[in-house]
């Protein structure tokens, strides 16, 4: 691992094009996962060979840079081994550390290679500091992606009482959903994104245009309709439009995203030692654009006024709208 003075900035990589996007646009980290069911980001065009892997993590090492690999899905019972293949492969390429969420996924890498570096996956959900704990002695967690429901008081209560470092996401879709245990996809498109790694697939997806309205539904039950100029998010059914006495709205989340950037100071000092920037399926100008915001931020006092005028990101993310999400909750 490359020594971070700073707010480590995890950034995404759906491809190699992106990685060096990434790279080029200021990353410390670059997070990404193989080509298959092991990585919750399992859309078709996107994703890792084994030897772009390797190509990959030799580019980036060049340039100061790590390299994580998320490899967050659940084993499928009784076929555990294309997971820890991706371990092995991950580990061999030269990647500085592995996003894992399986306890036993996790308990296998800890004994075959005790001295690769185990990061805990948001997915895992370990949502106390007993947990975080837990992990990081029966099995040496070097760091926990913490869930996106915590307070910045409840994130610092944690921060106080481990060792483990802690991750955060800066810029991503809100998540009001346990993480790791959403199964509304596979209702309708019988594809746990869980153990498949896709929520939504993309292959189910259909667009549909009704005089001033665009429908979207999902393997053909509808999920949202807007009007034209309307933002909209990808459709998923946790961000859909549903009818509920009578008034059409979002149940369960709206289409917006989570964005940290003007509480960055606020991070650095509570202890918060990375974060993450979501994005895997997105394309290379998203990448480029994000994270050359947050680097410009976090170079200049960790200040939203201080990005090279480059702040304005809220039309890159899902709904064209952003939100600080429970990190300012008032309420508890």
């Amino acid at each position: 691992m490359f020594v971070k003075n700073n707010l480590e900035l995890v950034c995404p990589a759906g491809t190699p094009a992106a990685l060096r996007y990434a790279v080029e646009a200021g990353a410390d980290t670059v997070y990404l996962g193989f080509r298959d069911e092991t990585n919750a980001r399992n859309y078709p065009g996107l994703n890792f060979s084994y030897e772009e892997l390797k190509s990959s993590v030799a580019y980036a090492h060049e340039k100061n840079v790590a390299v994580f690999v998320a490899i967050n899905t659940n084993p499928k019972a009784g076929n555990m081994d294309p997971w820890k293949k991706a371990v092995d492969n991950a580990v061999s390429a030269g990647a500085d550390a592995v996003i894992l969420s399986d306890l036993g996924l996790i308990s296998y890498t800890a004994k075959k290679y005790p001295n690769f570096r185990i990061h805990l996956s948001v997915q895992a959900f370990a949502s106390t500091v007993e947990s975080v704990n837990f992990y990081q002695k029966e099995f040496g967690i070097k760091r926990a992606v913490l869930p996106r429901i915590f307070t910045l008081r409840e994130i610092e209560e944690i921060i106080k009482k481990t060792t483990v470092e802690v991750e955060i996401f800066a810029f991503a879709v809100a998540g009001p959903m346990a993480e790791g245990r959403c199964i509304l996809s596979s209702y309708v498109t019988g594809k746990s994104p869980n153990s498949g790694g896709a929520c939504s697939p993309a292959e189910f997806i259909e667009y549909q245009e009704d005089g001033k309205l665009l429908k979207t539904k999902l393997n053909g039950v509808l999920v949202n309709q807007v009007e034209v100029g309307e933002p909209a998010g990808y459709p998923t059914l946790c961000r859909g439009r549903y009818v509920v006495n009578g008034e059409k709205k979002y149940l369960f989340e709206n289409p917006s995203s989570l964005n940290v950037i003007d509480i960055l100071p606020r991070l650095k000092e509570i202890g918060v030692v990375a974060i993450k920037i979501e994005g895997r399926q997105r394309g290379k100008s998203y990448v480029r654009e994000v994270v050359s915001t947050f680097r410009n931020a976090i170079d200049n006092g960790y200040s939203a006024n201080n990005t090279g005028g480059e702040n304005d990101i809220a039309g890159l993310c899902e709904g064209c709208q952003t939100t600080s999400g429970a990190f300012r909750k008032k309420w508890l």
